[in-house]
């Protein structure tokens, strides 16, 4: 075989398999060809598309996002591969990259690299480097990968793949891995071994939790007057969203999510108090600023679950994590259960039987999500004016019903998303808010898509993300796909824009407007670009709405029509109650008059910031004090 025709016949035989359920584990190749790879892999995927399904995307930062998403909406337990050719298709992919990395989604990247042989040289795209050989353009995607190897001969290929496939299904380890493929290699015949082509499983764990931790995190939780839980995108990934409602219920400990674990706990349970951290609801950050002991299940703790590290304000306050990451399981000197999020609840729930949380304050978060829930009602009533962005969330959290998709990465939306919707089913919230990478969002629609063709899929995107990668709205099409797409207009980087206002720098560099010769900023009148032509112009039916009455009717009718169907919606930012601080600097000395009273609020809010450095007050002997 050619080492081309290796890889496919390899990717073909690879399957993961938890709890007794076996699937295949690279579903299809997503690419784009050109000279580094259309004679090497793109012959052997012309020769299996049987096997191993092609998609032709129209950028390649676009194919690895939709990758990522695919892998997402499957649990992480299959995904897709990527091959792009050598020079700027390989580094057009550094981006989602990194996004995959960070959000720890498995993603297979083959881009094809530079002659091994370094006979024709420098090749077409190729970057010279005159103090190392061995560089190439591919190096770039090494910092962002979990995994890198270059095949420079074929006898290479099956460590590399093997290894590559370890890190993949290691749901502790997972995200990019980068195989770069010099072209000729790619081309070359070898007798590669039979066995590297055989049926091999992946087996997929559940590690339990160690039994001396195990009993630490139920005798600190046995004395916790207020506990909180909070819930990641782990809970989802491992499918502990059964075990963590039941648990929840039980006890009455309240969980809130983060943007990755939203839709682990249906909005309707009695235990789901919503969102946390800066982008939180009222109910769920009030609770975690009392909170006496905080388990955190799937979670990494980011900036904006923990407000910057200012949300967690009671001085005692003690932290069990659960995660299959042993660096996430330690952070916050936490008691660590460093096992699967649904062995660990289940342990859990067995070590805690008969235990549960105090009657008044099991009232207390009922009374705490009541008046939220009042609260966001109230704010999304409007004036019967202008349609504000959060009432077209709720509009479209009402055409999605409970297992429609929705989906967002960027600008001001995923804040309010993480407030206003109600999720019903699991996987139904689909935010990417690791990487917060705009053009994202089309992308994962077509990943979404093709993962789980019986869902309804709603792409919530701004003018800014729109404008990122339009394009793949083609792939769409091309593929036959019913893809909602719910395009909100306001004009520039709106939340950047406030962002900007709130240091001082008044939202400079963030508008769409023409410059204006006078001051030299972009304040003019605004661009003539109509989003919406640019939608209907690659083919997609366009419904263009300015009222509450007509988005509802414009959905409704999009959703008995097929194909790509965009919604333009031109709505006004609106607010919704909730939210807490984050750590955005501002600067010490400007010339500019808002900077300086800027600067005095935030130098007002960085003494909250807390380290959690203080270790569980545990005996020598393990048992808590």
């Amino acid at each position: 075989m050619t080492t081309g025709q290796a890889i496919v016949a390899f990717l073909t035989a690879q399957y993961t398999e938890r709890d007794g359920v076996a699937q295949r584990f690279v579903d299809g190749c997503y690419g784009i060809f050109g000279h580094g790879n259309v004679a090497g892999l793109g012959i052997a995927l012309k020769e299996r598309q049987d096997a191993l399904p092609y998609y032709l995307s129209r950028n390649e930062q676009a194919m690895v996002h939709s990758a990522a998403a695919y892998a997402r909406a499957r649990r992480r337990l299959s995904t897709l591969a990527c091959t792009s050719s050598v020079g700027p298709g390989a580094t057009n992919m550094v981006t989602a990259a990194a996004g995959a990395t960070i959000n720890r989604l498995p993603v297979l990247l083959l881009p094809g690299d530079v002659f091994a042989t370094r006979t024709p040289r420098p090749v077409l795209q190729q970057l010279e480097d005159f103090g190392d050989g061995n560089v190439s353009v591919n190096d770039t995607l090494r910092p962002v990968s979990r995994y890198f190897d270059r095949v420079e001969r074929a006898e290479q290929l099956p460590h590399a793949l093997l290894e590559a496939l370890r890190v993949l299904t290691d749901p502790a380890e997972t995200g990019a891995v980068t195989i770069a493929l010099p072209q000729d290699v790619q081309a070359e015949a070898h007798d590669f071994p039979a066995s590297l082509f055989a049926e091999r499983v992946w087996r997929v764990p559940r590690p339990e939790p160690a039994e001396r931790e195990l009993r630490e995190a139920a005798d600190l939780l046995r004395g916790a007057q207020r506990p909180l839980i909070v819930a990641g995108g782990g809970v989802i990934y491992s499918d502990a969203t059964d075990a963590l409602a039941r648990f929840a219920r039980r006890t009455g400990v309240p969980v809130a999510a983060t943007q990755a674990g939203l839709s682990a706990l249906p909005a309707d349970h009695p235990a789901a108090v919503g969102a946390l951290g800066v982008t939180g609801t009222d109910a769920a950050n009030e609770l975690a600023r009392e909170a006496d002991v905080v388990v955190g299940i799937g979670t990494r703790y980011s900036d904006f679950t923990t407000a910057s590290q200012t949300i967690f304000a009671d001085p005692d306050v003690r932290f069990v994590n659960v995660n299959v990451a042993a660096p996430d399981a330690r952070k916050f000197s936490a008691v660590p259960l460093v096992a699967d999020a649904r062995a660990a609840i289940e342990a859990l729930d067995r070590a805690l039987e008969g235990w549960a949380i105090g009657d008044e304050h099991r009232a207390e978060v009922g009374r705490r999500k009541a008046a939220w829930e009042e609260a966001l009602a109230a704010s999304l009533k409007g004036d019967g004016g202008v349609l504000t962005q959060p009432q077209v969330i709720a509009a479209v959290n009402e055409a999605a019903g409970r297992d429609g998709v929705v989906i967002n990465a960027a600008g001001s939306m995923p804040g309010q998303l993480h407030r206003v919707w109600r999720p019903g089913e699991p996987g139904t919230y689909h935010v990417e808010y690791g990487y917060s990478c705009m053009g994202y969002e089309i992308p994962a629609g077509i990943g979404v898509r093709l993962a789980e063709p019986e869902r309804e899929v709603f792409v919530l995107i701004g003018d800014g993300s729109y404008l990122m990668l339009p394009g793949e709205l083609v792939v769409a099409l091309q593929e036959s796909l019913d893809l909602t797409l719910v395009l909100v207009d306001n004009h520039g980087f709106g939340s950047i824009g406030a962002l900007s206002g709130a240091v001082g720098a008044e939202g400079f560099g963030t508008r769409y407007r023409r410059r204006d010769p006078a001051t030299g900023d972009y304040t003019g009148e605004r661009l003539p670009v109509d989003l919406a032509a640019n939608a209907e112009s690659l083919g997609a039916r366009v419904w263009r709405v300015g009222t509450t009455d007509e988005l509802r009717a414009a959905l409704a009718e999009a959703a008995n029509v097929t194909g790509v169907r965009v919604v333009y919606v031109a709505a006004e930012p609106g607010d919704v109650p909730g939210g807490a601080w984050w750590d955005v600097p501002v600067a010490q000395q400007s010339d500019e008059p808002g900077v300086t009273a800027a600067r005095a609020d935030y130098e007002q809010r960085r003494p909250d910031v807390r380290s959690h450095a203080e270790p569980a007050r545990t005996t020598r002997a393990g048992s808590p004090r």
